[in-house]
């Protein structure tokens, strides 16, 4: 087992940690009894489909959902796959609606409760898989026939949740804890923010066998779907109870949470929906829509109704509509302008990286889709990016983001470029003479005595394809006030909490926030541990500052991006203006914070 996986198995177990710590729920068995599966008097709810998720993973699902009568929720899937992992076939819901033990590759289950020692009300939802045979809870699970992933990752990929790291070892157990979100409504550990998904009927398989016909299982498909909407926060400033009576079982956000944003497309699934809603209509239909054409008023009005219809729909939705807060709506792709505002990262992640979309039937679809290839293509191109239709693997040439430095020696580093095993550096411009060391590698010396801005040109290329040039602006400046490769942890932090009143990032990101946005992460020092001991709470931010730097790929790591004014709620922090050039005294913290990741974010 990898280094990697081995951390996240840790991960794993201190998450079954925070939300069962008695181990109550460690067997499918005991987790049934739990959330009282099976129970259908004094007010219980149950109900049943069994479906084919020719979409997702490609399964055969059988799900039973639970609504207790004090509104908390539970969901059990059985998931089956008839022979090895590949494209869906109808055989997957036949297994399933058979119920055959070959082909019963494992079972999911969902929660939507309050934490082991939450109050009413605080319900956040929960993942646990299961091994089909033994039933004991796993800690790591393979859903789509690649190595296996840690719970709870693998579920937070797809159901918008966070990724944040573990807590260093507690002074006193020993133990890390897994993280605290601390704006949460919850302000519970092992809340990651996650939501449920609704059913998408026009885009399952269904059997034909008596019983199971999708005609059978609408009222079923539609009563589950109101207890998701049951579960997805109101926006914020919403006033109950509502006009619409389904919307009264949900809680209104704050707006530092996410904002329901999948509730409209799931109220149009059955008539309802903006664009189509009265005051009285919010889920008027029996059955569900039989063929997927909803597309969100805005992209309509935007002339990307194509662009829906061929990639957010399929490709996207499934997962965005599922993340973002009121402070940032954009990552929910929901609106033209949220996608749009995102186009840099869409372009960075479908066409250069290839990574995206993430589930991997998704994935395949979209790829071997002419015209889903096309739509993103087309308007990437139109968005500015005129390599917006090459195909992933090209090789890509990535010098990292501009740095200023001092006068001497500096290594440079290509490890952020894309398919890529050649490199080749060279000097294009600067005020005075300067030397590149060992200019075939990766990691190049570059050397400059004199002051000014020098234009370095990198070049990559693999056994097939050559990059093109990408230029990187270093600045040397002999009066900069620190050394880039002393920089650690106490300069980062120091830069965090200047002057909070006015222009640090304590304004928001600290107790309290500034009174209307409380971020996710605080930036202020306070007890993080529960111990009191300042060198503990140090190491315990600096942990999860960490968390916010992508080491695969520098620039879009939050702590760079987010004060940048890139979906930060509107705002651009002082001395992080990247329209600047490189070395401006109003981009200097930027200047600081590449300077310290790029030499490893040392502590």
């Amino acid at each position: 087992m990898s280094d990697f996986l081995v951390d996240r198995v840790r991960a794993s177990r201190r998450y079954y940690e925070a939300i069962d710590p008695t181990n109550s729920k460690d067997t499918i068995t005991k987790w049934k009894l739990a959330n009282n599966i099976g129970v259908t008097t004094g007010g219980h709810k149950e109900y049943y489909v069994t479906i084919g998720d020719q979409r997702d993973l490609g399964y055969g699902r059988r799900m039973t959902a639970h609504q207790n009568p004090d509104g908390t929720m539970a969901f059990v899937v059985e998931n089956y796959l008839v022979g090895a992992y590949g494209g869906y076939t109808p055989l997957n819901v036949e297994a399933a609606v058979r119920q055959v033990p070959e082909w019963h590759l494992g079972t999911n289950a969902i929660e939507f409760s309050p934490g082991p020692n939450g109050a009413p009300g605080e319900n956040f939802v929960k993942y646990y898989t299961f091994d089909p045979k033994t039933g004991a809870r796993l800690n790591i699970s393979s859903l789509d026939g690649r190595p296996a992933k840690a719970m709870p990752t693998v579920c937070t990929s797809c159901h918008g949740g966070r990724g944040d790291p573990l807590t260093p070892p507690h002074p006193v157990t020993g133990k890390k804890l897994f993280p605290l979100v601390v704006n949460s409504n919850s302000q519970h550990r092992g809340d990651v923010q996650w939501q449920l998904h609704p059913l998408e009927p026009a885009a399952f398989d269904f059997s034909t066998i008596p019983g199971n016909t999708r005609a059978e299982l609408e009222a079923s498909m539609k009563a589950i779907n109101k207890m998701v909407l049951c579960s997805l926060s109101l926006p914020t400033g919403t006033v109950k109870p509502t006009a619409l009576a389904e919307d009264n079982c949900r809680r209104v956000a704050s707006i530092n949470e996410y904002q329901g944003s999948a509730a409209e497309h799931l109220k149009a699934m059955y008539g309802g929906g903006t664009a189509r809603m009265t005051a009285t209509n919010g889920m008027p239909d029996a059955a569900s829509e039989t063929v997927d054409n909803y597309v969100e008023a805005t992209w309509t009005t935007a002339g990307q109704s194509n662009l829906y219809l061929q990639v957010q729909a399929p490709a996207c939705r499934v997962c965005h509509l599922l993340r973002g807060t009121g402070n940032n709506e954009e990552i929910s792709f929901a609106q033209f302008q949220h996608f749009d505002a995102y186009k840099d990262r869409i372009k960075a992640h479908m066409v250069d990286r290839g990574n995206m979309p993430l589930a991997k039937l998704i994935y395949d679809k979209f790829r071997s889709t002419a015209s889903m290839v096309q739509a993103i293509g087309d308007y990437l191109v139109a968005a500015g990016f005129p390599d917006g239709r090459l195909a992933p693997e090209r090789p890509i040439a990535d010098p990292g983001p501009d740095r200023v430095v001092l006068p001497g020696a500096t290594t440079l580093s290509a490890a952020m470029s894309l398919y890529s095993n050649s490199y080749q550096w060279s000097i294009v411009s600067g005020p005075a003479v300067a030397t590149l060391s060992n200019a075939a590698s990766a990691t190049p010396v570059f050397s400059a005595t004199s002051d000014g801005l020098y234009q370095i040109r990198l070049v990559t290329s693999n056994a097939t394809a050559t990059s093109n040039p990408v230029l990187l602006n270093v600045k040397v400046d002999n009066l900069l006030p620190y050394n880039p490769t002393a920089l650690r942890f106490t300069q980062i932090k120091a830069a965090l909490q200047v002057n909070s009143l006015t222009d640090g990032c304590q304004t928001c990101h600290q107790p309290g926030g500034n009174g209307v946005v409380i971020p996710p992460i605080w930036y202020s020092s306070y007890d993080r541990s529960g111990t009191g001991i300042g060198a503990v709470n140090d190491r315990w931010f600096y942990t999860e500052l960490r968390g916010r730097i992508n080491f695969t790929d520098w620039v879009a790591s939050p702590l760079l991006r987010k004060p940048s004014g890139n979906h930060h709620n509107g705002n651009l922090r002082p001395r992080f203006d990247t329209t600047l050039p490189v070395g401006n005294p109003n981009r200097a913290d930027y200047d600081l914070f590449v300077n310290w990741i790029v030499n490893g974010a040392p502590e």
